[in-house]
């Protein structure tokens, strides 16, 4: 909420912001106004980025026009020095004639960095708190540390609105940043957020914990600030104009973690269900680091994925089954009582998609590529169900071992000559990424399907050999959506939308195969 006792006319601003301000850059003043003209529609709320245009005195007569033109816009005037981590290299004096012409034209907030209020003054300041909102900013490009000491030599400068930007290199950043906003924002109107790939909880949750807005980019490729996310993707996928306290936070957890599907498929799935609920990527670099952002944040549950599946086990209250026999775990559930419980859903993924093809997988006979976590889970998962298991792996002694515990059979390459099966699954890396690896030639692959664990590419090797031989293709986005959906439902007890996650990874597929390609032509 905004302040009565601000001073500055109370018919420039709403008593309620909107949460998303779309950050805008351009290197000229048309490319400004065009970017913005796009944008109106759906965003109402922009910051305006000068200080990216070489003379951002020229931009005021067209951002003039664009106010008059755009009723109900609201517009942060930006034009950040290079000390403080713009693009403006002129003098404070200047920086602040651009802001003060800024507001004189209609510019209804105007954000000024601490450094330049402590170099300036403070009757620069006051003219421009007189027309319009004032936001004083400071940025930490290095970490996240002394927030309530940053705030206090803000607070030395009269403003509106004190916005706090750090940078997270840890979760745990993202819980001091919040705890922060949480003691302040009943005190004074504040933004916060953490930058970077792992300040992601910040831009999501930040608006719950206190602060008034978060910024976003207008693309891919436009952020001015490491992390930041596009707007669409703040409103469609993460549903941030919903979050409040309610909202159960889940997430991806591990190192690395930037490509993964799952914030997709599962924030799709919790808004076909009417679930509130936010499902983020968390880039965990530590076991320990992640640990304190499940119990301080609190997180309700986590999918968890290399290289911590097997670490994570101790720190248990209990597990069940598949994941005691895998040896490793996938999906974590933080119980009212604060105890954390174990599942491995992988074994899902691989089940499913065959039942849904075989009228049995009692005595299927099935060929197991790998004897690693994945293939650990294909294979238990299979024996439960009565298969006929055999494991194929580089590592003799390893498929021997992983044999022996599930009572299936290890064999070698070269008895692939003899044999034929239903069923070949790949739970090796090989393939991965675009190569041209695969684990099996063509003459090899003797069976009715082949189910390749990889989703990336949607067409491996293995799978284009595959269909050339007339075998049927089971993708490994099935094993994805199919094993997220058993997750979707021990969080939640609902059924889970298979077919609109199933559709969600397949978009998000080719449009990652898109951009690959678009990059390539580059």
């Amino acid at each position: 909420m905004i302040s009565a006792a601000n001073n500055f006319p109370s018919r420039l601003l709403p008593l309620r912001l909107p949460r998303v301000c779309v950050a805008l850059t351009a290197s000229t003043p048309s490319e400004l106004v065009e970017k913005a003209e796009a944008l109106a529609r759906d965003n109402s709320f922009m910051e305006f980025r000068l200080d990216y245009i070489s003379k951002p005195i020229l931009a005021l007569p067209k951002i003039k026009h664009f106010i008059q033109t755009h009723a109900g816009t609201m517009i942060i005037a930006t034009c950040r020095r290079a000390a403080s981590g713009g693009k403006f290299r002129g003098s404070i004096a200047s920086q602040l004639d651009v802001l003060a012409k800024a507001s004189a034209i209609g510019c209804q907030l105007v954000d000024v960095e601490l450094q330049t209020a402590q170099r300036g003054k403070p009757a620069q300041l006051q003219k421009l708190r007189s027309r319009s909102a004032l936001i004083l900013s400071f940025h930490d490009f290095r970490g996240t540390k002394k927030l309530d000491q940053t705030l206090e030599k803000m607070r030395a400068f009269p403003a509106d609105f004190y916005k706090v930007v750090s940078t997270a290199t840890t979760l745990s950043d993202n819980v001091a940043m919040m705890q922060f906003l949480s003691r302040e924002a009943d005190n004074h109107s504040l933004v916060g957020v953490c930058m970077g790939e792992q300040g992601i909880i910040s831009r999501l949750l930040g608006v719950r914990a206190g602060s008034l807005f978060t910024f976003a980019s207008a693309s891919q490729g436009e952020e001015t600030a490491a992390g930041q996310i596009r707007a669409q993707e703040l409103r469609s996928v993460y549903r941030i104009e919903q979050v409040d306290v309610a909202t159960r936070v889940y997430g991806v957890a591990g190192d690395p973690i930037a490509h993964s599907l799952s914030p997709a498929i599962m924030n799709a799935a919790f808004r076909r269900e009417n679930v509130n609920a936010v499902y983020l990527a968390l880039h965990a670099k530590t076991l320990k680091d992640l640990m304190n952002c499940v119990r301080e944040i609190p997180i309700h549950g986590l999918s968890i994925t290399m290289p911590y599946k097997e670490a994570i086990i101790p720190h248990l209250d209990n597990t069940d089954s598949h994941t005691t026999k895998i040896g490793a775990c996938n999906t974590v559930v933080r119980a009212q009582d604060g105890k954390l419980y174990g599942f491995n859903t992988d074994t899902s993924g691989v089940v499913r998609p065959l039942e849904r093809r075989l009228s049995t997988l009692q005595d299927a006979k099935i060929l197991v590529l790998g004897a690693g976590g994945a293939a650990r889970a294909a294979v238990f998962g299979l024996k439960e169900r009565g298969a006929e298991v055999y494991i194929l792996n580089r590592n003799l002694a390893a498929a021997k071992k992983l044999a022996h515990r599930a009572r299936a059979r290890s064999i070698k390459r070269a008895d692939l000559k003899r044999l034929a099966f239903d069923v070949i699954i790949n739970a090796t890396p090989v393939g991965m990424g675009n190569t041209r690896d695969t684990p099996l030639q063509e003459k090899e692959i003797n069976a009715r399907y082949v189910f390749d664990m990889i989703y990336d590419p949607v067409e491996t090797r293995l799978m284009k050999l595959a269909k050339e031989r007339g075998v049927q293709l089971i993708s490994g986005a099935e094993m994805f959506v199919h094993q997220a959906a058993r997750q979707f439902e021990i969080w939640t007890g609902k059924p889970a939308p298979q077919d609109d996650m199933l559709q969600v990874v397949a978009l998000a597929l080719q449009e990652r195969a898109a951009a690959a390609a678009a990059a390539k032509r580059k």
